[in-house]
């Protein structure tokens, strides 16, 4: 147990802050499964919506310090390129327009 006043302070910080960063990452896994459920088993454009609304939790997750810039680069960055490579495998099957 912390002796002095403010490494009891310092202790409650923590705990609040873990407490929002959990928040936080918890947010950010839900947009990122639903944006996975969307991909799988919807619609072109409900992924493409999904990837933005997803996107914007993973930015400001990482402006607030709880993951890291480049993580959330590296996130939006696999995600689009789920999208793209759905758009492209729609093309492919189908027929050309004259």
């Amino acid at each position: 147990m912390a002796h002095s006043l403010s490494a009891q302070k310092r202790v409650r910080q923590n705990l609040k802050r873990n407490a929002r960063n959990r928040w936080r990452k918890r947010l950010m896994r839900e947009a990122v499964k639903e944006f996975a459920d969307k991909i799988a088993h919807g619609t072109l454009d409900e992924a493409s919506s999904a990837l933005k609304k997803a996107a914007q939790v993973i930015d400001r997750t990482a402006q607030k310090g709880t993951i890291h810039k480049n993580q959330a680069a590296r996130r939006k960055s696999r995600m689009s390129a789920k999208v793209k490579a759905r758009k492209v495998a729609g093309q492919i099957s189908a027929p050309p327009k004259k």
